[in-house]
């Protein structure tokens, strides 16, 4: 293990919803507001909603597949929206084109289902970060240890999924400094594997503690 080049700076964000004046009450409307809307409502309605709902046991975190299964009965097309693993995404601009390319292909292929009134309205709202530096850093990997352990269910949102558009690398906040700085690459690449879907907030801090702890043991 090498010293750090620099210590891990612990964070926390909050997010401002803003209710944007756009909506949708069809599929087709849907489709069209993905063309439309700001990258803060992509972010909003997937990685924000993802962190938003703390990894739903049932139903859909990505708002998108959640409406198209609640409000308009297409069980197929919520699929492949959810589908759309937001690891895969170092860009909204990549995202809402993966997003564009499920909706038109469905649009396309069924026209008359996409123009069917929903039971709801989408409402696009857009999310506005506002990050605040907690009193707390790492300079060590016992030290960061112990600082994971102190984090909040937002800080650890804010460094293990929103920090993959921030960084454009793929991977997350604690990884890219456990590689970077402490030279520790194999540790780093499991804190990544972490899957954000199947762990609720909770667990994946425990699994990421529980992976510290057997490093430092090593």
């Amino acid at each position: 293990m090498t010293e750090p080049q620099s210590p891990f700076q612990f964070a926390t964000a909050t997010y401002l919803t803003r209710i944007l004046n756009q909506q949708a009450r069809n599929l087709a409307e849907l489709l069209q507001g993905l063309e439309e809307c700001s990258d803060g409502s992509v972010f909003h309605h997937t990685f924000q909603s993802l962190g938003r709902h703390h990894f739903l046991t049932e139903g859909f975190s990505n708002d998108f597949a959640q409406w198209a299964l609640a409000s308009c009965n297409q069980p197929g097309l919520a699929e492949r929206l959810a589908s759309l693993d937001i690891r895969d995404y170092p860009s909204l601009k990549d995202l809402r084109a993966d997003l564009l390319r499920v909706m038109g292909e469905y649009a396309q292929l069924h026209p008359a289902e996409s123009r069917l009134s929903a039971f709801e309205p989408f409402y696009f709202c857009e999310s506005v970060e506002v990050t605040v530096p907690l009193s707390f850093q790492a300079e060590s990997l016992a030290e960061f240890r112990d600082g994971v352990a102190r984090l909040s269910h937002s800080a650890l949102n804010y460094h293990f999924i929103a920090s993959r558009l921030r960084l454009h690398l793929g991977t997350n906040d604690f990884s890219n400094w456990l590689a970077k700085d402490l030279g520790l690459d194999s540790l780093a690449r499991r804190v990544n594997r972490i899957d954000i879907y199947t762990n609720t907030i909770q667990s994946m801090q425990k699994k990421l503690i529980a992976l510290i702890d057997q490093e430092m043991a090593s």
